[in-house]
């Protein structure tokens, strides 16, 4: 059975955490924003196959390598982040959304929408980021 969700509905702290309504919020908000993503690299692909010229100034020639080199690297950073969006889908799917996999406390609503690839809670991905800094720093 699928929940229909209104326009208007977000999740609030005062309904069960992740109940299916929250869990069909969180995986239509996901697949928007692949489809969001998808549809960016599509356009980004057309673009780049449009520029596919030799300019004749080499001026011109470099400053389109650059540009598209930046696209390229905007387009593997899309690739990584519709794999975290598939496992979120997936961590949906298998009831562990929502959940720290560090600690296994909710992660806060406020949070999630912010990012809902999120899989720490703040305070588990705050001592990540320190142990990180230390670790580098050293």
């Amino acid at each position: 059975m699928s929940v229909v969700i209104d326009e208007e509905y977000r999740p609030r702290e005062d309904e069960p955490f992740m109940n299916e309504r929250q869990r069909e919020y969180f995986r239509l908000k996901l697949l928007q924003w692949k489809d969001d993503i998808l549809r960016e690299a599509k356009e980004t692909l057309q673009h780049l196959q449009d520029e596919n010229q030799n300019h004749p100034d080499i001026a011109d020639r470099a400053s389109s390598e650059t540009d598209r080199a930046i696209e390229l690297r905007a387009r593997d950073r899309q690739r990584k982040l519709i794999a975290k969006i598939d496992a979120a889908l997936e961590r949906i799917d298998d009831g562990s959304y929502g959940y720290c996999e560090e600690t296994g406390d909710p992660i806060s609503l406020k949070r999630l929408e912010a990012r809902p690839i999120a899989t720490l809670s703040i305070e588990a991905q705050e001592r990540h980021e320190r142990r990180e800094r230390v670790y580098r720093d050293d």
